[in-house]
């Protein structure tokens, strides 16, 4: 390491090798509590899971919306509170140290099933106590079984969805072809307007609701069977949070009193101050806007498992005008409020987001996260939205060496030159902060698919790659990933995958070796894909169907402005005025183009091997046939600003949005196809053969829009071509397009690094591109830490959306990570 260039990150971390005292400046508080947690396995707390069942056994017949408030003021009133030793921003949703929840509504039918498992699985494991376990077995599940929602999708879909969904197993495992993901999350990712909450306070949202509870028409049935259940559910809802807050108030005064450290007892006392106070009243100051935000999102993850975990949205906006009051009045200072920022960070740092599926495990390694924080961006009126708060944050990720939260920044054409230096400085850190979003690419969609222009300009960075209007988006049915790589290998067996043996899977489109024409052999594939689509649009005709019955979100839907207006639960299938973004996840996308291109190439122009040839070789996954697949390693590949490959891509992409967009009125949903797969792109990989682009079987599928691994030798520059050039900008059904790129640290070393750095942010911007994150680290360190992982535990690593520690992620993963291409310069 000592002869490269290494990253700030990197000499961190070799300064910790080599025991030299590492600089903490004023993060002092917020590392003595990360130290007490970081080494600790995350276990299960049963408290969420526990106290949900004894509600809802108390409330059946009741509507869902009301029965979902109860189970939340009797968690509220229950559950365990906490305030760990040297916060300042206080609440936990569960034990001490890293805890993960039980959501048995989702898939309590499996739960026994699944705890046998946790402690030991490869991908993020947790442990769990004899009791905690005894609890789950004999109190919990029994319960669950028959009412779950996975349960009745599984009965709803007909058996050629079916067998593309699930194994026929008892626990109907994934089979990674069209992939469901409605059964291990009850909603897709989300923003609350945060704003609302402290502006208003719940006391005020509370009011309102009584004031619209009185007004009900006593004699009208809507009134009485939809709005009345509503509006009940809100009021309790508000009451819930606030009496979570004054048990927590409670709790500070009455350790207080016990504290013999006088600079404690009185932080113990000012959190017991402004527990009473947010968030049931506006928030006053810094201080309080920023614990009553952070008891809403908390509060929102014991409500729900939302997918990729409620995202904080636009902090350096909501939360610029307590700043602003609070520092030209005196009471506060720009370091305190980055001391506050990172006592946030690592209360959200020991809530993990615990799946208990093989697939949800697998589709989210290294105990994943997406808590986004949105920076810069524009204002509503459409002017650059960066401001002393965006730095602070910037500066926040360069100084404090946490994954969480996850930080991203938009960009646009009017980006100030001071924002964009400081977003690649701290790229260049190594941890992979900030994640990049095009206002560019991002606001002209939201508009062509019926928003307003101060909505689109106003939204926030939600999940992976996402972004959500908090007062205007009102979908969140989760969506199926689709493995396009199957679609492949069905062309190649006739309908069959080598990983599940003879059974037919997809379409029989004929023999392998008798295609006498690329067109043709295209064209059957291409049947295959809309196959997979097909019964991806079943799935979801299904799942909107049945969410609503299974799930519901009072507390979201009282921070949602049009399900306020309506009284309607945000999970229902329609809120008036609203608009509704779901998408399908295009699985293996450079897999499926390279493959293509090397037949187009070698089969079908330059004659240099048959189709039979090729067809033996992936079935040996190359054993005997390496002369095979080094000609096809080497054929024109995706990410290289190559017309070769890139023609084919395009085609791919533009067939499935024309298979969209004749089809989504059908389920009243704008459905997008995206390329952003989080870890998934691993497990599909695991049912799919080796594939003609030399990929042997059974390893990862490409990820995202990314190049595959290793196929990228044109630079970085080329890899954004190859992405703007598969674009059908004609066409409006696509949405995020992930986009991973490794850079050596040497490549962006110094001033005149950081200067090529931004210029090829602004290259990837006026490209019109949605989506680009970065790691910037040296292969030779992710080898030494996996050969020495006790000494690497602090390494920090961007993987899809999020960055993680690299020695939580699996083998599989890590192997990935490695196996793509270091840039070495632009």
């Amino acid at each position: 390491m000592s002869t490269v260039v290494l990253s700030p990150q990197e000499t961190r971390i070799k300064e910790q090798i080599e025991h030299q005292p590492v600089k903490l400046e004023h993060h002092t508080r917020a590392n003595d509590i990360l130290a007490r947690i970081r080494a600790e396995k995350p276990h299960v707390d049963v408290e969420r899971g526990l106290l949900f069942t004894e509600s809802f056994r108390q409330t059946e017949g009741e509507p869902l919306v009301l029965r979902w408030a109860k189970a939340l003021y009797h968690y509220a009133e229950k559950a365990t509170v906490y305030i760990d030793q040297d916060q300042l921003i206080v609440g936990r949703g569960g034990s001490e140290g890293r805890y993960g929840l039980l959501y048995p509504e989702l898939d309590g039918d499996t739960l026994d099933l699944a705890i046998q498992k946790l402690p030991t699985r490869e991908s993020s494991p947790f442990d769990i106590s004899p009791e905690d376990a005894r609890i789950i077995v004999e109190e919990i599940a029994p319960y669950w079984k028959g009412k779950t929602f996975h349960e009745d999708l599984a009965k709803a879909l007909g058996p050629e969805t079916m067998k593309l969904t699930y194994n026929p197993d008892e626990a109907l495992t994934s089979r990674y072809v069209v992939n469901e993901t409605a059964s291990f999350r009850s909603s897709l990712q989300w923003v609350h307007d945060y704003d609302i909450v402290l502006k208003k306070g719940f006391g005020g949202l509370r009011a309102e609701a009584q004031e619209r509870l009185a007004q009900l028409d006593e004699f009208s049935p809507i009134d009485n069977c939809e709005k009345r259940p509503f509006l009940e559910a809100e009021i309790l809802t508000a009451d819930a949070i606030i009496l979570w807050a004054n048990r927590h108030a409670d709790l500070a005064e009455q350790l207080a009193v016990e504290e013999s450290d006088p600079k404690r007892a009185a932080e113990l006392r000012r959190i017991a101050e402004t527990c009473r106070w947010v968030p049931e009243h506006p928030a006053r100051t810094f201080y309080e806007a920023m614990q009553s935000q952070w008891f809403t999102q908390l509060f929102s993850r014991i409500e729900q498992k939302t997918g990729t975990i409620i995202s904080n949205g636009r902090m350096d906006q909501y939360l610029y005008p307590f700043y602003k009051a609070d520092k030209e009045a005196g009471r506060i200072t720009a370091d305190e409020a980055q001391e506050l920022f990172e006592c946030m960070w690592v209360d959200m740092a020991q809530y993990i987001d615990l799946y208990l599926s093989d697939a949800g495990g697998a589709f989210n390694e290294g105990y994943a996260h997406w808590e986004a924080v949105t920076i810069g961006g524009q204002t509503p009126e459409g002017y650059d939205a960066t401001n002393e708060l965006t730095y602070i944050l910037l500066k926040s990720k360069r100084e404090f060496p946490l994954n969480y939260p996850d930080l991203a920044a938009r960009i646009h054409t009017r980006s100030p030159k001071r924002y964009l230096r400081e977003v690649a400085l701290t790229i260049k850190s190594g941890e992979g902060f900030p994640k990049l979003l095009n206002d560019e690419d991002v606001v002209p969609l939201l508009l062509s698919k019926g928003a307003k222009f101060d909505e689109a300009l106003d939204y926030s960075v939600s999940g992976c790659a996402e972004c959500r209007m908090p007062n205007r988006d009102t979908y969140t049915s989760p969506n199926a990933y689709i493995n396009f790589a199957a679609a492949l290998e069905m062309v190649m067996y006739n309908g069959r995958m080598l990983k599940y043996g003879d059974e037919v899977l997809g379409l029989e489109t004929g023999e392998f070796e008798d295609f006498t024409s690329f067109d043709d052999l295209f064209a059957a594939f291409l049947k295959q894909q809309n196959n997979l689509l097909k019964h991806a649009f079943i799935q979801q005709h299904e799942i909107i169907r049945l969410r609503a019955e299974h799930f519901a979100t009072p507390l979201g839907s009282m921070l949602q402005k049009l399900c306020r207006d309506s009284c309607i639960d945000l999970h229902q299938p329609k809120i008036p005025g609203g608009i509704d973004l779901g998408y399908l996840e295009y699985m293996g996308y450079a897999t499926v183009i390279d493959s293509l291109a090397a037949i187009r190439k070698l089969v079908f122009e330059d004659h240099v091997i048959t189709l039979h040839e090729l067809k033996e070789a992936c079935a040996h996954d190359f054993e005997g046939y390496e002369v095979i697949r080094q000609l096809l390693k080497n054929a024109p590949s995706y990410g290289n600003d190559d017309p070769y490959a890139d023609e084919i891509g395009k085609v791919l992409d533009r067939t499935a949005q024309e298979f969209t967009a004749k089809y989504s009125e059908q389920i009243g949903v704008h459905m997008d196809i995206r390329l952003v797969p989080f870890t998934s792109h691993v497990p599909f990989g695991k049912v799919v053969s080796a594939t003609p682009d030399g990929r042997r079987a059974y390893t990862p599928l490409s990820d995202g829009s990314s190049a595959a691994q290793g196929a990228d030798h044109e630079g970085p520059t080329a890899i954004l071509l190859s992405n703007y050039l598969t674009k059908n900008f004609d066409h409006n059904e696509h949405a995020g397009r992930l986009l991973n790129i490794k850079l050596s640290p040497g490549c962006v070393a110094g001033k005149e690094g950081t200067e090529k750095l931004v210029e090829f942010i602004e290259t990837w911007r006026d490209l019109k591109l949605w989506h680009v994150q970065f790691n910037v680290m040296n292969n030779e360190t992710l080898r030494e830490a996996q050969k020495h992982p006790e000494l690497y535990r602090n390494l920090i690593v961007r993987i899809a959306g999020y960055s993680a520690f690299f020695t939580e992620l699996s083998k599989d993963l890590q192997d990935e990570l490695i196996s793509r291409n270091e840039q070495e310069a632009f």
